[in-house]
């Protein structure tokens, strides 16, 4: 069973900077990435590593979002930049292992107007 656990988000005035951090049990994988989701919204991506160091960023966080990874610290980062109310949702990490997806609890991202 794979454990992840998030960290890191936080209440941040609009333009204010976060990293997220999702800290695994055991080794990542290239099947990972970040999904958010807003009161009233359905879980959305965010952004994901594919294979190897190629990455997908969602439209609405294109040139402010950053996914990185620490292979050595079983680890998966979000960095935020810019942020906007609209970016105000729980954060989950996810990753896939032998097919299956695991899921972090979230953290919370609030972004003052």
């Amino acid at each position: 069973q794979v454990q992840l656990v998030e960290s890191g988000g936080g209440l941040v005035q609009a333009g204010g900077s976060l990293r997220l951090s999702c800290a695994a049990s055991a080794s990542i994988f290239n099947a990972m990435g970040w999904y958010r989701q807003a009161p009233g919204n359905q879980r959305e991506l965010v952004a994901v590593f594919t294979s190897g160091e190629t990455t997908s960023i969602a439209d609405s966080v294109k040139g402010r979002f950053t996914i990185s990874r620490d292979n050595a610290k079983n680890t998966l980062y979000l960095q935020m930049n810019s942020l906007k109310p609209e970016d105000t949702a729980v954060y989950y990490c996810k990753i896939v292992v032998y097919g299956k997806s695991y899921w972090g609890q979230g953290t919370q991202v609030t972004v003052s107007a």
